[in-house]
């Protein structure tokens, strides 16, 4: 039960995390404006300047960014403060709200270390790419100290991960698959900003080039990991349903099937579009929505006193499965007609020898995809 004050905490935490989506939101359309080099290498000040005067666009777009990222720093002194005085010793909020005040630190210092290296505009460097991956994982993590801080102080069970078993490692599979699909997405989004291609056709054609640019390359890697990790958590949803079944639960699982359902649409318009600004800022606000969903439904499904659905037991006097067992749900005697029949096309192709690590990497990567398929629908069909 919460106190008026908690639920006074618990409103104004929702607000912080608000703001922060809307100023993530902005940066990111200071990126796509290339207007990241708007006040020069200069950090904190702008082009030598506390408050510039006579400046021009982007100037005043990267001075509104940064004045908007120096309040979430204030507000989250104040969610600090105000936790420790509406919340006891050793509560999870107070914990959630170091976090924030952490990862606020982190977000500002890395944003200066790109204005500083000159990591911004058209710079194409793999420096920036690191860290433009580095700063959207600390971006993903400050919104999920957030969100967890305003979660527990509106009145929700705390973390339980004792007895989860394998779900809760399920779980937590799919929030870093998540984090490493946004990373690409951020890489992808560089791309398409400064690096731009005519069409579908000559984004991959440039993507298989031997000496093509790495973030050609990362670009044919988003849509694929994309794919991937939505069916995983397609999965995931559908099982939290299952094995944890309140109505809290179903709801985030739904939230996440739905999101993650607008999600690829977008990304699919996002291509057809040439990534305009607007589709980008779009995109980036749903993979937040995603994040967001996911990480509660995650809350949800691990909270002290949920309730576990039954799970199939093993008959009486059934070992321990081993290998052979795990090898067999993959459904291998499918797979070799699969197989078989692929090689078969290779040979055809080239009319010959298609060369060893390409059929090595054919075999290979057909039986894990095939198997990983048959895999699922075996616990589905459960």
């Amino acid at each position: 039960m919460t106190t008026p004050g908690q639920a006074r905490f618990a409103s104004f935490a929702w607000g912080v995390l608000g703001y922060t989506i809307l100023v993530i939101l902005w940066g990111a359309f200071v990126r796509a404006s290339g207007s990241g080099d708007g006040c020069g290498s200069h950090w904190p000040l702008c082009d030598g300047q506390v408050v510039p005067m006579d400046g021009h666009t982007a100037q005043y777009i990267e001075f509104a960014h940064r004045v908007s990222s120096a309040l979430v720093g204030f507000l989250t002194l104040g969610l600090l403060a105000w936790a420790y005085r509406a919340f006891p010793k050793g509560d999870a909020v107070r914990k959630s709200a170091w976090a924030v005040l952490f990862f606020t630190i982190t977000e500002s210092l890395i944003g200066a270390v790109l204005v500083k290296q000159g990591w911004v505009k058209d710079d194409a460097s793999i420096g920036r790419a690191v860290f433009l991956a580095i700063h959207l994982i600390n971006t993903f993590l400050l919104v999920a100290s957030m969100t967890l801080a305003a979660w527990w102080a509106s009145g929700q069970a705390r973390l339980s991960l004792r007895s989860q078993g394998s779900f809760g490692w399920a779980l937590l599979v799919a929030l870093f698959g998540l984090l490493l699909l946004g990373v690409s997405g951020a890489v992808n989004a560089l791309g398409d900003t400064i690096r731009p291609m005519a069409d579908s056709a000559s984004t991959i054609k440039a993507g298989l080039q031997p000496t093509a640019h790495f973030l050609d390359r990362l670009r044919l890697i988003h849509p694929t990991l994309a794919i991937s990790v939505g069916l995983y958590i397609l999965l995931v949803a559908g099982l939290a349903k299952h094995l944890r079944p309140t109505d809290q639960v179903n709801r985030w699982a739904n939230a996440v099937i739905g999101l993650l359902v607008i999600e690829m649409t977008a990304g699919f318009v996002n291509v057809l579009l040439k990534a305009p600004i607007w589709m980008q800022i779009v995109h980036l606000l749903l993979a937040d929505g995603m994040w967001i969903a996911l990480l509660l439904l995650s809350a949800s499904a691990l909270a002290e006193g949920v309730p576990h659905g039954e799970v199939a037991e093993a008959p009486q006097g059934a070992g321990r499965a081993g290998f052979k067992e795990y090898v067999a749900l993959t459904k291998p005697r499918v797979i070799s007609l699969l197989l078989f029949t692929t090689v078969t096309a290779m040979f055809a192709a080239v009319n010959g020898w298609p060369g060893l690590w390409s059929l090595i990497a054919v075999m290979l990567g057909g039986y894990m995809s095939a198997g990983a398929a048959n895999t699922i629908n075996m616990v589905v069909e459960r």
